[in-house]
Formats: C-alpha cells, sequence, structure tokens
C-alpha cells in the first residue's frame, strides 16, 4: 500500500489535495496545528495527526506513523499562514511565525521526507505561491517565504540528482484562492494584489492542478501560467515591475471593494 502525507490539511488546499491522493488508491496522513484535522481526515477516509510544522520532531513522528501503514511515497508540503501588511509593522511574533511555518516548515518536511523515501523513492510536493516569482508589496514576509520554498525546492532536487538519491521535489505556484487563509485577510487593504487576476481560483482547481504534477515531469507549475509572466517582470526589472504592480494592487484594491 502507497502512502501519502499532507501536511495543513484541515481545511483549504491541504483537504482537496489530500481528497484526491486517497481517490488515488493512496493511504492518506492528514497532519494539522489543531483538531479539526481530525475531522478532515473522517471526511477524506485518511488518518489525522495533529503536528506543527516547525517542529523538525514532529514531521520525522509523522513519517514514522505513515511508514507504519505501507510504502511511504508521496510527501505534500501545504501548510502555511498569510501576513498582509507593511512589514515594519508586524509582531516579531508574528514574523518569525509566518517565516517559520512558511517555509522552515516546508525545510524540514522536505528533510523528513528524503530520510524515509531516500531507499525506495518518492516525491514531495510543496505548495508555494504565485508569489514566489517576484515581489509582492502588501505582502512581503508572505512573498519572502515563498521564494524560499521555490528556490529550497529546486536547489534541493538538484542535490538529489547529484547524490543520487530517487526522490524529486515539485512546486505548485498557485495565485490567490477562496479559501479562509484569504478571506480571512480580505478587510485589510494591503491584500489587494490578491484581489487583481482574472478572479479568486477555487481550492479544487488547484488540488487537480497540483496533484496532477505528480504524474508528470515539471518541477514548477504556476497556476494559471499567465499570471506567472507578469510575476517574473518584477524581478527581471524591478523598477518597471513595481510600477505595474502599483496599477494591480489598484484595479485588486477595486474588485476587493466592490466599489
Amino acid at each position: 500500500m502507497e502512502v501519502a502525507v499532507v501536511t495543513g490539511a484541515a481545511r483549504g488546499f491541504g483537504r482537496e489535495i489530500a481528497r484526491r491522493l486517497r481517490a488515488r488508491g493512496y493511504e492518506v496522513v492528514l497532519t494539522d496545528v489543531d483538531g479539526a484535522v481530525q475531522e478532515a481526515a473522517r471526511e477524506v477516509g485518511g488518518h489525522g495527526v495533529v503536528a506543527d510544522v516547525r517542529d523538525p520532531a514532529a514531521h520525522r513522528a509523522v513519517a514514522e506513523r505513515a511508514a507504519a501503514l505501507g510504502r511511504l511515497s508521496v510527501w505534500v508540503n501545504n501548510a502555511g499562514v498569510v501576513l498582509t501588511g507593511q512589514p515594519w509593522e508586524h509582531d516579531d511574533d508574528v514574523v518569525r511565525r509566518t517565516v517559520e511555518v512558511n517555509l522552515l516548515g516546508v525545510v524540514f518536511g522536505c528533510r523528513a521526507a528524503v530520510e524515509a523515501m531516500r531507499e525506495r523513492g518518492g516525491r514531495i510536493l510543496n505548495i508555494a505561491s504565485m508569489s514566489a516569482f517576484g515581489p509582492v508589496p502588501g505582502l512581503a514576509v508572505y512573498a519572502a517565504t515563498k521564494a524560499g520554498v521555490l528556490n529550497f525546492g529546486l536547489s534541493l532536487e538538484g542535490d538529489l540528482r547529484r547524490a543520487g538519491v530517487p526522490v524529486r521535489v515539485l512546486t505548485c505556484c498557485p495565485d490567490a484562492a477562496d479559501t479562509r487563509l484569504v478571506r480571512d485577510v480580505r478587510d485589510d487593504p494591503a491584500s489587494a494584489i490578491l484581489f487583481s487576476g482574472g478572479g479568486l481560483l477555487s481550492a479544487q482547481e488547484v488540488a487537480d492542478r497540483a496533484v496532477a504534477m505528480l504524474d508528470g515531469r515539471r518541477l514548477v507549475r504556476a497556476v494559471p501560467g499567465w499570471r506567472a509572466g507578469m510575476a517574473r517582470v518584477g524581478a527581471v526589472v524591478p523598477s518597471a515591475g513595481l510600477r505595474a504592480l502599483a496599477g494591480l494592487r489598484r484595479f485588486g484594491e477595486r474588485r476587493r471593494t466592490g466599489r
């Protein structure tokens, strides 16, 4: 029996990804920081574990739990938090938590996954964000963590290839979606850029595209692809990119407020 682990699976992308992996025949271990993961696990037909992704020992314990069920072959690092506003105004503890959950949580998860799968092979799927591709004023700390997730995943893929370890690292970078994560910050004007696309994605759409990566050779997928080109402008031509982002923010603000 093949086993998959999905972090941050109590709701949103994580729960939908777990649902799709279960439909593919995997035994699925869902993890999250609160007890809501148990209800999600019952709904999906998987195994719920309360675990904090900031704790490397928790990842190793989850890996052991998964290995006891069968062959661990898929590990999805999905857990994340969003942080909007001016970075100089954030509370120190909030900044630290954002970096630890979004970036260190992925690093620790990948390390546990590689250790558990290195002999028999497997795939790691990291959920980053469209903000990984360039600057995102209003979400500076969040964007920095997601850029770190993308760069770490690609760098880790290179290290694994060089070492001959049969574990692949894939990264999905979705645009803003209609999840609780986004709804919770909608009242903050700094979140305007999240509403500047062609409409919020659904968790189901993102999960479909993310899980489909397990079948292909593509290392990075942006959802939707056309937004990635726009996002990369800010990294390639920073001054022009920031001017364009100011216009997108104004458009997003109108959509955010409905005015």
